[in-house]
């Protein structure tokens, strides 16, 4: 299991990761999480734009 805390929060801010980077931070987060869920917030069938807010506590 991966330690992911509140400081790689940071990381996922950055609006440039690559999609692999956004991808490893996102799965690290969810695996250092004792618990987690996703909520669709929003979905456009036209665009295929999404939102996902994931909500969650972190493994201290």
């Amino acid at each position: 299991m991966t330690n992911f805390n509140l400081r790689d929060l940071e990381i996922i801010r950055n609006a440039n990761l690559s999609t692999s980077t956004l991808q490893r931070q996102i799965n690290n987060m969810i695996e250092s999480s004792d618990n987690c869920r996703a909520i669709v917030e929003c979905l456009n069938r036209k665009t295929g734009e999404y939102r996902i807010v994931l909500q969650g506590t972190l493994d201290e």
